[in-house]
């Protein structure tokens, strides 16, 4: 009975900051790490979709999804031009073959190398923080959040994307009100 009638509470994780997500990316110094760090926090990428990411899969600034979690035939993630600049020049530094795994590691080694990334800048951080920093970070660029939903997240439902954009503190808000109407 308690099942059915559980209190389903929005879980409130906490939002890295810009600076502290740069911080992360420019510490790593291993290319392979740094552009998953990179997809994830630039293009809102799972960590799942990163890994199964293929030569064939990169089009320009352009990447599509293979049988991603949606259950759609497949989604498309765009990333800024400088990171697709560097994932094209990976992929030809180490001769990857069009259908084989750009980053042919497992899900619990991506796990770990996150891990230890946040370590070196002295946070807790998991991948899918990553994910919620580029949602965050967009929406309060100024960027809607029905853009941020179904083109950031690629999200079915804006109720969905809402609980990633985190809670909004008192000189947010007010920098907010402030560049509004001061």
């Amino acid at each position: 009975m308690r099942k059915l009638f559980k209190n389903t509470e929005i879980p409130q994780w906490k939002i890295l900051e810009k600076d502290v997500v740069d911080e992360i990316i420019f510490r790593t110094i291993k290319p392979r790490n740094r552009l998953i760090l990179e997809l994830m926090a630039r293009g809102g990428m799972r960590i799942g979709e990163v890994l199964k990411l293929t030569p064939t899969d990169v089009d320009e600034r352009k990447l599509t999804l293979r049988d991603p979690k949606s259950g759609r035939g497949q989604e498309v993630v765009f990333i800024p031009q400088k990171l697709a600049d560097r994932l094209k020049e990976y992929i030809r530094g180490k001769e990857i073959k069009s259908e084989e795994r750009i980053f042919p590691i497992t899900y619990t080694a991506a796990r770990s190398m996150v891990k230890k990334a946040g370590l070196l800048a002295g946070v807790h951080l998991r991948p899918h923080d990553l994910r919620r920093h580029s949602a965050t970070f967009a929406s309060r660029s100024g960027v809607p959040i029905e853009l941020v939903s179904k083109v950031i997240l690629r999200h079915a439902n804006l109720s969905t994307t809402q609980r990633y954009l985190g809670k909004v503190s008192d000189v947010e808000a007010m920098r907010c009100i402030e560049n509004l109407y001061g």
